[in-house]
C-alpha cells in the first residue's frame, strides 16, 4: 500500500516538474507550434520508467513536429527530473500521445449534429403547413 502511494506521489511530482520545464526551460522551436497538455503520468513500481501522456492542440500537421520535439527533449527532462526531485536514478521518460480529448470532442460534435437534425425533423413534423 505504501509503495502505491509513493509511486502516485512521484507521478504527481513528475507531472508538475515536467509542466514547469515545458513552460520555462525548453526552447525547442517545434514545441511552439502547438499547445501541450499533460493528461496523465504513469510511473513503474521501481520508479525506473515513466510514461507521460500528452494532448497536443493546434494544427494537425504540426502535431507530429511537436511530438518529435517532446521526444527529443526526453533526455534533458530525465536529467532535470533527477536533479529537481533528488532521485538516485531518474526514470526513463517516454511520451505517448493521448487522443482521448480529441475523440471526446468528435463525439460531442456528432451528438450536437444529431440533436440539430432531430430538432429540424421535429419542427417539420409539427408544422401543419408542411405536407408529406
Amino acid at each position: 500500500m505504501a509503495q502505491g502511494r509513493r509511486v502516485e506521489r512521484v507521478a504527481a511530482l513528475i507531472r508538475r516538474e515536467v509542466s514547469q520545464l515545458l513552460l520555462n526551460e525548453i526552447q525547442d522551436e517545434r514545441l511552439q507550434k502547438g499547445f501541450v497538455t499533460i493528461t496523465s503520468v504513469e510511473v513503474s513500481g521501481d520508479l525506473q520508467h515513466c510514461k507521460i501522456f500528452v494532448s497536443i492542440y493546434g494544427a494537425d500537421e504540426n502535431s507530429d513536429q511537436v511530438f518529435a520535439g517532446l521526444t527529443a527533449a526526453s533526455g534533458f527532462l530525465r536529467g532535470e527530473l533527477g536533479r529537481r526531485l533528488q532521485m538516485r536514478r531518474a526514470p526513463e521518460v517516454v511520451f505517448h500521445l493521448d487522443r482521448a480529448l480529441e475523440k471526446g470532442t468528435a463525439v460531442l460534435k456528432l451528438l450536437d449534429k444529431l440533436e440539430g437534425e432531430r430538432k429540424l425533423a421535429g419542427e417539420l413534423a409539427s408544422d401543419p403547413d408542411q405536407q408529406p
